[in-house]
């Protein structure tokens, strides 16, 4: 089943492993970052709150840029210096003990994660044919899963409130294996050029305007599908770091542990069944998986409120609810993880690619910063019944903006018929027409 899913060119192989690499220095810091400001560096509360949104608030505010320079320079220049300012804002967490200092760190963090991303999608999509691109995506989430779990565990077996030491260990660890991807990248030069450039000879290319947003956002097929990703992460993804975790504790009353076992079976679902997934999709309907995708994130927060309404009376009951919401709601990451960047690619032309896939990785910055100021004060103020409503009807709308993304796209972006084979193209195509082709349509 590996061996199926596994990308033909070493190049996507080599790609594939440094996620593995990166994702598991992830891990070991993900958890421990309000811990630590709180617990080690007396930062109070709110402070470290508003320090970890500024992160997301600095990778929001730089992706439009880093779009527009994976497009104009290529993805490996900006790729390569962007890891290192990452991995120097991860590393200088450990040495941070002040707010301001933890402040310039999570600067550095954010502007690094909020290019990277987008364009490391913008790489594994350009090693990656039509054929094989959405099995790619889907195992790149595996992996990348795999990788935080396992950092997870091996961080929670070194970490020691009362030693700060082992905190500055697993900051310098997940700093050093930002070097992974750094290597593996700059040891492979045709990987991650620029990806469409105008002929030199062309009269014609001095006198056009370069395209830009504008032509991104004009795209009736991917307005249809930003909405769709920003009403699904605001009612899916934004909700499940605090949302869930709020009303698990303070409405259904179950203890810490059962939210990290929670957290636990999401993980071990999206690494055991997504294999699998990437193989029943094939083929299939891409928007109708994406309806499929916010009606089982519906369904994972009615079986939430169902522990909400046992309301603590039988703890087992409570504790099984709450565990089943998170992995039902990993059924619908294992779809969401392959279609959706696959999809956004096939709508995306070369010469704008990095600007589709930084609108696109906005999405997650937007929930990293709407989640916390929606789902605390609901279920802070006792409106638990609201937020439940408002997440539930919000993954439906998300289901139904799915469904009519199907009628503005082409069989063939849709995934219901496979992308012509080199033995179907033409041969030798003009590059130049070929251009102005694309640009017209």
């Amino acid at each position: 089943m590996l061996g199926d899913v596994l990308p033909h060119r070493p190049e996507a192989r080599r790609l594939l492993a440094a996620t593995l690499f990166s994702a598991t220095g992830r891990g070991l810091t993900l958890p421990f970052m309000f811990i630590y400001l709180t617990k080690v560096r007396d930062v109070p509360a709110g402070t470290a709150g508003l320090i970890i949104a500024w992160m997301a608030v600095c990778a929001l505010a730089i992706g439009p840029v880093g779009g527009w320079a994976v497009d104009r320079y290529g993805a490996r220049r900006i790729v390569l210096p962007m890891l290192l300012v990452e991995a120097v804002g991860v590393g200088s967490v450990g040495f941070a003990h002040t707010h301001w200092q933890a402040f310039l760190s999570v600067t550095l963090i954010g502007a690094g994660g909020g290019v990277i991303w987008a364009a490391n999608t913008t790489i594994l999509s350009s090693v990656t044919d039509g054929l094989e691109r959405q099995k790619t995506f889907g195992l790149n989430f595996a992996l990348l899963n795999l990788g935080i779990g396992t950092g997870t565990v091996i961080a929670g077996a070194i970490v020691d409130l009362d030693r700060p030491g082992t905190f500055q260990i697993i900051y310098l660890i997940d700093a050093a294996l930002y070097l992974v991807p750094f290597v593996n990248l700059l040891t492979m030069p045709g990987v991650g050029r620029r990806l469409a450039r105008a002929a030199p000879d062309d009269p014609a290319a001095t006198r056009v305007r370069e395209p830009g947003y504008r032509e991104v956002f004009a795209h009736r097929g991917f307005r249809r599908l930003l909405a769709f990703s920003v009403v699904l992460t605001i009612s899916g993804y934004a909700q499940i770091e605090v949302g869930f975790t709020a009303f698990s504790i303070d409405v259904a009353h179950v203890g810490p542990q059962t939210v990290a076992y929670a957290f636990t079976a999401n993980t071990l679902v999206i690494v055991l069944a997504q294999l699998f997934v990437v193989r029943i999709i094939q083929g299939r309907s891409r928007t109708v998986l994406l309806s499929v995708v916010g009606v089982i994130m519906a369904a994972s927060w009615l079986i939430l409120g169902v522990a909400g309404a046992i309301d603590g009376r039988n703890a087992a009951l409570s504790a099984v609810a709450v565990i089943a919401c998170a992995a039902v709601f990993a059924a619908g990451e294992t779809l969401l993880s392959p279609i959706n960047p696959t999809l956004l690619n096939a709508l995306a032309t070369e010469e704008l690619r990095g600007r589709f896939n930084a609108l696109g990785s906005m999405v997650w910055g937007i929930s990293g910063i709407v989640g916390p100021i929606t789902a605390a004060p609901l279920i802070g103020g006792g409106h638990s019944t609201i937020w439940l409503a408002l997440t539930v009807a919000g993954c439906l709308t998300a289901a139904l903006l799915a469904a009519s993304l199907r009628k503005v796209i082409t069989a063939e972006q849709d995934g219901r018929t496979p992308p012509p084979t080199a033995a179907d193209a033409p041969a030798a195509p003009d590059p130049v027409t070929e251009g102005a082709k694309a640009q017209t349509v």
